[in-house]
């Protein structure tokens, strides 16, 4: 029999799954809680929950993880700058790159050159000089990016001369654009390498973890990860190439979710500890998007469609105008960390005999991550800080922090520090749904609660109330979500801009008059769908069968929903698709191949040349992506037509798109 290893490391629970390749079926499943200062813990825990024999036995190692999915929302990663050649600040400035493309201007250094469009003229920047007057703007960079506004016609020759001169100075790693993506749009070519660097840090992280911990038990599988569409790569890829897995997390819940269920037509809602993410099942297909955003970033990834927004099992719940409330951050739930530090319990409980109120947190803890490796960078405050929670968490309300003056916000960006509250996760230890950590300290952060809102009493009945409005807070939040993207998919033309504010109160009125017949059924406004609810993740049972019902459709949540991220990644295939363009000009055709550009009197050897490139560079893609054996590979010509105001056909261009696919050697 063929074993695989299905591991996926998320925000808060590392799962693995051991896969019988011949029978399609899961033989055993392990779950442990992803611990962010050694992942390797976590993804070893979780390993030894299978059975090691037939464990030993496992040929692949298949990988997926919401790391990077979460650095991108949280906005975390290492530190990178992008160099962009051919265009300007003000350019930059015009465009609104900041907030179209998640392009700081404060991690961009713009070089205004004057090459041509169709590459035949190229004007390269001075790399000397460049670097003498921008070496502290450079020198701060743990990983460097540089776009060209023509590479894609010139073959990326600016990239390729800014390569070999910052590498060459600052010894850190580089992305170019070319490497990465063919578009010609240069904010979103550049936004996808800037990511790219910022992401290399958290990919490595991961790739070394999950090394650590199969190495540790003598398992010598081929390790793969799942790209952003759903197919995989070998790691040595996702090193260097950590953006194609932004969406790795939800696509191994696409194919994870199509495996343990028959649904053509389908809706899957991954619930994590961070973040929920929707995806579309259309005719058994993900429904694919061409150009990935996520977090303020607009990339040109090809990836599965997903929806991400800010509602998990650690979602932080805080205090408001006197009011109970859900952010859209990720804090660790108390109880887990209570289970760490058993004295924050006790904290807890000075905190709640002290009866103080306040406007700020008292009751969240910061702790420390990871020593940064390079405290220069940091601020005074900064430092301070991570000496003091050197010695364990500490709590906003006591004497060791000084809550007026607490400086925690990029060293929670970054990773160093992590925040510490009352989460869904608490609730449910409170109510009995979910009991793996200490539910006495989600019980005294609860209690506190119960001090500061003015509506509620310390009593029984009110932690009764305090919880369910707790629930009703995730139910709501997910139920809009949900239909917000059934709406938005079904009329995209519509909705490109998003729901209006009207159409937003009309949802929100559908969830609070649930159940409840129209006034006089005079008119009803129906949210109807015929695709189902699929729901994968942990908690995902407590929340999405009342959404489902409140939109009248089927809810299915399968066996194994808990791992099917893990199942998804062990289940998916290899693939590789190319892109290349054809272009007519007074002299014929140009082929702009990823590799070459080539130019051909007639439009028919044009086509030829351009199925021929971009056949062999689809099957040469997977094959470095760890393709072996037959290769599938299906071509599509797709030649751009119009008429003018004469009636005269216009050509636009032809596209040709091959995908090679292929299996791992099971």
């Amino acid at each position: 029999m063929a074993y695989g290893i299905g591991i996926d490391t998320g925000g808060t629970y590392t799962d693995a799954v051991l896969y019988d390749f011949e029978t399609r079926t899961v033989l055993a499943k392990g779950k442990s809680p992803t611990t962010r200062q050694d992942l390797s813990v976590g993804i070893g825990l979780a390993l030894d929950a299978l059975p090691q024999a037939l464990l030993r036995q496992a040929e692949v190692a298949a990988l997926s993880t919401t790391l990077a999915t979460n650095a991108c929302v949280e906005n975390k990663g290492g530190r990178a700058r992008l160099v962009m050649v051919g265009t300007t600040l003000d350019t930059l400035k015009w465009v609104g790159a900041d907030k179209k493309y998640g392009l700081n201007y404060d991690e961009v250094l713009c070089l205004d050159t004057q090459g041509s469009f169709d590459g035949s003229r190229v004007e390269h920047p001075d790399w000397d000089a460049v670097m003498a007057e921008n070496d502290p703007f450079l020198r701060q960079a743990e990983a460097l990016s540089v776009v060209e506004l023509n590479a894609m016609h010139n073959g990326g020759v600016c990239e390729t001369a800014a390569r070999d001169a910052l590498k060459s100075r600052y010894h850190v790693p580089l992305v170019m654009a070319s490497e990465l993506v063919s578009g010609l749009n240069i904010m979103e070519r550049g936004a996808t390498a800037l990511l790219n660097a910022r992401l290399l840090p958290v990919a490595e992280q991961f790739i070394h973890a999950v090394e650590r911990a199969l190495t540790r038990r003598g398992l010598g599988a081929l390790r793969v990860i799942v790209r952003s569409d759903g197919s995989l790569m070998i790691e040595e890829q996702a090193r260097s190439r950590p953006v194609e897995t932004i969406l790795s997390g939800p696509a191994a819940s696409v194919i994870g979710s199509r495996a343990l269920t028959d649904c053509a037509n389908a809706l899957i809602v991954d619930m994590g500890g961070t973040t929920t993410d929707i995806s579309i099942l259309r005719g058994g297909a993900p429904q694919m998007t061409g150009g990935i955003r996520i977090g303020g970033w607009r990339t040109q990834i090809r990836g599965v469609f997903i929806d991400t927004f800010g509602l998990g099992g650690d979602t932080r719940v805080y205090v408001a105008d006197h009011r109970l409330a859900l952010d859209t951050r990720r804090v660790e739930p108390l109880c887990v960390a209570s289970s760490r530090w058993p004295q924050i319990r006790g904290r807890l409980q000075e905190l709640l005999e002290q009866k103080r109120s306040h406007t700020r947190p008292l009751h969240e803890f910061l702790y420390l991550v990871r020593s940064p490796e390079h405290p220069e960078r940091y601020t005074d405050a900064e430092r301070r800080l991570i000496d003091v929670l050197a010695d364990g968490p500490q709590n906003i309300g006591g004497d060791a922090l000084d809550m007026y003056r607490i400086d925690s916000e990029r060293l929670e960006q970054e990773g160093v520090v992590m925040r510490c509250g009352l989460t869904p996760t608490d609730i449910m230890h409170i109510n009995g749904d979910y009991t793996q950590f200490d539910a006495e300290a989600s019980r005294l952060a609860a209690r506190y609660f119960l001090q500061v809102l003015p509506d509620l009493t310390d009593s029984p009945e009110g932690m009764e109330q305090l919880c369910g409005r707790v629930y009703e807070m995730v139910k709501r939040r997910l139920f809009e979500n949900v239909a917000r993207v059934f709406i938005e998919s079904t009329y995209p033309d519509i909705c490109r801009s998003g729901l209006d504010e009207q159409l937003k109160a009309l949802i929100r009125h559908k969830w609070e008059r649930r159940g409840e017949p129209e006034a006089d059924g005079f008119f009803s406004l129906k949210l109807d769908a015929s695709a189902a609810l699929v729901g994968i993740g942990a908690p995902i049972h407590l929340f999405l069968p009342e959404v489902a019902g409140a939109l009248g459709v089927k809810c299915i949540v399968p066996e194994h929903s808990s791992v099917a991220n893990a199942i998804g990644a062990v289940a998916a295939d290899v693939a590789a698709r190319v892109s290349v363009e054809i272009r007519s000009g007074q002299d014929g055709y140009t082929v702009h191949a990823p590799d070459s550009v080539a130019c051909f009197a007639e439009y028919d050897q044009a086509v030829l040349a351009a199925v021929a490139a971009a056949k062999r560079l689809a099957e040469e893609e997977a094959r470095r992506r760890g393709a072996l054996g037959e290769l599938n590979v299906e071509v599509t010509v797709d030649a751009h037509r119009a008429r003018d105001r004469y009636g005269a056909q216009v050509d636009l261009g032809t596209t040709v798109i091959a995908c090679a696919s292929g299996r791992l050697n099971r």
